[in-house]
Formats: structure tokens, sequence, C-alpha cells
């Protein structure tokens, strides 16, 4: 049976449907097959947009919104049992969508046909416990997921007045910080290595650590509020950075101090000659603190993960599965007893080969876009 004959097209692009309100119809309808999706489904795997606001299926009245079900009149619809959208609205009903999931073979599936292929009689490894081979498949996903995997998480944001973001619950580290214009287009923020938000201790007039959180009692054993140091929010060098302007927005090199050097701007540092703004991470509270320029505008992070949150993500490029057969293979055989010196360092050689063909097939290096960047210089491109 191939791969995708438990779907057909229909069912495939049906999922997910616009309409425009005209403030009266109620309801719409997302299929006119019965088949296209499963009988057990509900208003539950529907997932409603209206102006590009989610809708809730459930607000706190605990009257249902909407209801998503079959009729042989209207097909698999939407009906809203609130008031009918707007007049102009624009209506997004998405019904469990999955596009662009066939580029992904899930971690069970993975696990499955390593114990298939590997595990045996007269196999590589005689017999595992299913357990074991799904410890190091999650260990291969989250080694995999750091500098071979294609990452696809981001968030865009709004810089608030108090020039912080909270890193996403499963960050591990960024890709990239950008701020979008109005125009779409993305300015790589920079980060900064000259500042931080360490925590102030508390100190008295004397410079002496205080333990006294109110100020109200003299510094005596029996009446301190503490004995632990105390420690301010935020830190005096993260008070003076995000209210200092940044020096890219002081000079634009372009003044009189500046204009008779004639562009020789000598002892100029490469990596602060860009006016995007700055920022850094504080791993202490968790979050991005941004300079003041940053404030008010549209950020966009890109970032990586290990792979494990949750189970939608649990997933693997097919361009990326032999690889994972390879690292789960040589995590076993490594950890076993009385494995042959020579299989582990042959699973050894073939991980890293495997692991280098993945990165190289995930990079998606196209001869076209190459020779179109090349076209510009002074050597002729034949393709």
């Amino acid at each position: 049976m191939g791969l995708l004959d438990n779907q057909t097209q229909q069912q495939y692009y049906d999922v997910k449907k616009s309409f425009t309100g005209d403030g009266s119809t109620k309801r719409f309808t997302v299929s006119n097959s019965q088949d296209t999706f499963p009988s057990t489904y509900t208003a539950e795997n529907a997932t409603v947009y209206i102006d590009n606001e989610l809708y809730l299926l459930m607000p706190s009245t605990g009257t249902a919104n909407y209801r998503f079900i079959w009729g042989s009149a209207n097909g698999w619809h939407i009906i809203f049992d609130a008031a009918a959208p707007a007049d102009g609205a624009t209506i997004v009903v998405d019904v469990s969508s999955n596009f662009g999931s066939y580029q992904f073979t899930s971690l069970d599936n993975i696990i499955a046909q390593f114990i298939i292929a590997y595990v045996g009689e007269d196999k590589i490894i005689s017999k595992i416990k299913r357990m074991d081979v799904a410890f190091h498949a999650q260990r291969a996903m989250q080694e995999l997921s750091f500098d071979t995997f294609k990452s696809c998480k981001s968030q865009e944001i709004t810089v608030p007045t108090s020039l912080t973001m909270i890193l996403p619950h499963d960050y591990v580290n960024y890709i990239k910080l950008a701020w979008s214009d109005s125009s779409g287009i993305e300015h790589v923020i920079y980060p900064t290595s000259k500042t931080s938000n360490t925590p102030t201790i508390k100190q008295d007039s004397d410079g002496n650590y205080s333990f006294d959180i109110d100020d109200a009692s003299v510094n005596t054993p029996d009446k301190d509020d503490t004995t632990d140091l105390i420690s301010n929010n935020n830190s005096d060098t993260w008070n003076n950075y995000k209210s200092g302007t940044p020096s890219e927005n002081q000079d634009d090199y372009q003044d009189d101090t500046y204009w008779p050097a004639e562009g020789e701007r000598y002892g100029l540092d490469p990596q602060h000659a860009q006016a995007n703004g700055s920022f850094f991470v504080d791993c202490n509270t968790g979050k991005i603190h941004f300079s003041s320029n940053m404030s008010g505008k549209t950020v966009v992070l890109r970032y990586i993960s290990d792979g494990l949150g949750t189970d939608e993500e649990m997933v693997v490029h097919k361009f990326a599965e032999e690889a994972i057969y390879k690292w789960i293979a040589y995590g076993i055989l490594s950890t076993r007893i009385n494995t042959p010196e020579y299989i582990i360092n042959r699973f050894k050689k073939e991980k890293f080969a495997e692991t280098r063909k993945a990165k190289l097939r995930l990079s998606n290096i196209k001869l076209e876009e190459i020779t179109q960047t090349l076209r510009g210089k002074s050597k002729q491109i034949k393709h």
C-alpha cells in the first residue's frame, strides 16, 4: 500500500477554507464530500479565525460559539450559534490541516522501522527493548536538531516599553533576531557583549551587604528580615543600557566632525557599524533585552529547539531518515558490552557520513539560485 493511499487529494486540500461574512449568514460549507473527514470529527477538530484573530470555541460563558457537523444538504459545515460574522469579515476554517507533512516521518515510525530493519535473528542487534530504542532515537533527534535539521520555529512580537522579550518555552538557542520595517523587510539585530543584567546586591550606606528588606530596623541578627542576599529586579547596568541613546543614533557620521574625514572612519569596529539596534540574552531571567531604539518595533525571533517539545514536532525530515537510523544504531552498539570494536567504528563512520549527507540535502542549495547570485561577479558563470 502506498504512503498516500489512506488520504485522497480532496481530503488533503479541503481542510482549510476561507469565507467572507455578510452579517447574516451563519452556515459555511467546508466540504461537500462526507469522506473528507472522519465521522467522529466535531468542533474540537476545527479552528476558526475571524479577521486573523482566533475565534474561541468555548468562551467563559460555557456555551459553544460554533459547531462543525456533517449534513446531507450542506456537507461538512460550520454553524455559528452565536452572532453571525460581521459583513466583510474574513473567516478562515482550519480542520486539522497537515499541509506539507509528507516531507516528514514521525519518530514513532522511525522507531518501528528501525526495529524491523536492525533488530532480530541474524541482524546487527539480536534483541532490544523498544524503550531503549526510543531513548537513543530521542537523543538523536536532539543532536540533529541543533545543527542539521532545518528550524522552522519563530515568534514575532512588538517590543514593549520594558524592552524585553520572554524566551519561548522550548527555546534552546537563537538563529537570528531581526526587526521588520513597514515594507516587511527584515533587518538583522546584532548581539552586544558589552553589557549584562547581573543582579544588584543590596548594600547599606557603608557599603556592607544589607539583609534588611524594608530598611526599618537596625541590622542585628535578631532583627534582620532574611539571611539571604537581597537583589533588585533589574541591575544598574541594564537600567543604564535601556535608558541610554544607542551610539548608532547619536551621530550619523555626516556632520562637521566626520565630514572632513571624507569617509575615513579610522578605528571603526565592524561589529558596531550598523544602526539596527542590539540585544543580549539574559539566561538568569529567561529574557531577551533590547536597546532603547527598538521600542515599538516589530521583532522576529528565529530559534532552534531540541525537537522533543510536543508530539507534533517529533518528526524527522525524509532527507535525514537514514542519518537517524545510523545515530540510533551507533548509540545502541556503543553502549553494549562485548560489541566488537570494529563494528562500533563502522557505525560511527556511517553515522558521520549520513549526517553530513543529510546536512547537505537540507541546506537546499539550488544551482540556479547560486548562479543568479554570482551573475554580478566578473567571472562568467555557465551552466
